[in-house]
């Protein structure tokens, strides 16, 4: 039988940008890559893609807890997304097992949220 994990989570477009003028770049390194923060700011709403690569770090991290994985920073969980293709999931650390990781984002102008899918390989 496969081990399938789910993990969800949704956010507010306005808590990150609380915790942007609240904490500033301090905030931003701790949670994002250079890389993401770079796909963002390029965005018409950077603040709506933040909050959802937020959204979509807990929910991966959620399924990698619920795995039996040892919690890992949310900068060590880089979202990406290629022109044509769905959002991915890279994990920076070393984990116990080799996964697939699913993932989807959705958002509004006031909350986004993501679901991760956590698949043994």
């Amino acid at each position: 039988m496969i081990d399938i994990r789910v993990g969800n989570d949704i956010v507010e477009v306005s808590r990150i940008q609380k915790l942007s003028d609240k904490y500033g770049k301090r905030f931003f390194n701790h949670v994002f890559t250079d890389l993401e923060l770079s796909w963002c700011q390029k965005r018409k709403s950077p603040e709506i893609h933040l909050a959802g690569r937020f959204a979509a770090k807990e929910a991966v991290k959620k399924a990698l807890l619920s795995s039996g994985e040892k919690t890992i920073p949310l900068n060590k969980i880089e979202i990406c997304r290629n022109k044509d293709c769905p959002p991915e999931a890279i994990i920076k650390v070393n984990l116990d097992r080799s996964y697939i990781i699913d993932i989807s984002i959705s958002h509004t102008e006031k909350l986004a949220t993501a679901v991760a899918i956590l698949i043994p390989k």
